[in-house]
């Protein structure tokens, strides 16, 4: 109940306050882009239920049937798009679905339901106990350490071979220390992280919780599948 209310009142507050980010971010889709500025991007949520989730359109109008994972030179996506996925403003309007209940401020990033339904371990799916989130500890790493890991030839093919398992075992060691002061903790690390990259920033330090991270995939079963019967 403590942490729907805080959803809640930051949602709102949030959007109050970033309006005018939101308007520029709208008019600078409509003059980069044919197409409309909202894209609705399909995603699982808590207990495995399908949802609709609100993002700011970064790619050309069709380019949603390629990877989904996109690269960083992805030529998908269009020149105002890079910069918001950069300052993770194409995130923005997930305030509303956490208005709505449907995400909370903190919590592991919802998946692409074909990379879960293809991908997803029993241990893994342990993530979708609690509700997806606009941050968390694993999304955190995602943002960091993407161009370590990440491929441009095969993102998707890197992705699932470099960057999931660590991220899904980062939110798993989310889940266990789950607290209020931990999600504060991870929303001032989110504010930190993007006004770095912001400045210009590109190498972050690993997380102390990665070890922990690495520890539990060696001992726990696979946290993604490379075949999915």
């Amino acid at each position: 109940m403590a942490k729907r209310l805080f959803d809640l009142c930051a949602s709102i507050i949030a959007l109050a306050l970033l309006w005018p980010i939101l308007l520029l971010a709208y008019l600078a889709i409509r003059l980069s882009s044919p197409g409309p500025a909202m894209y609705p991007a399909k995603r699982v949520g808590r207990h495995g239920r399908i949802f609709v989730m609100h993002k700011f359109r970064t790619m050309h109008i069709g380019a949603d049937a390629g990877s989904a994972i996109t690269g960083a030179r992805d030529p998908r996506v269009f020149f105002a798009g890079r910069i918001l996925r950069a300052l993770k403003i194409d995130e923005l309007p997930q305030l509303y679905d956490v208005l709505t209940g449907k995400m909370s401020i903190v919590g592991p990033r919802p998946e692409d339901p074909r990379i879960v339904a293809q991908y997803y371990s029993a241990e893994a799916l342990r993530t979708l106990d609690v509700a997806p989130g606009l941050s968390s500890l694993g999304s955190i790493y995602y943002y960091t350490h993407t161009q370590d890991h990440l491929d441009d030839s095969d993102p998707e093919g890197s992705y699932l071979a470099n960057l999931l398992p660590i991220k899904l075992a980062l939110d798993i060691i989310h889940q266990r220390r789950a607290s209020m002061t931990y999600d504060m903790k991870i929303i001032l690390k989110t504010a930190v992280t993007i006004l770095l990259i912001g400045l210009g920033k590109r190498q972050f330090a690993d997380p102390p919780e990665l070890a922990e991270a690495r520890q539990l995939m060696l001992n726990a079963a696979p946290l993604v599948l490379t075949v999915r019967k």
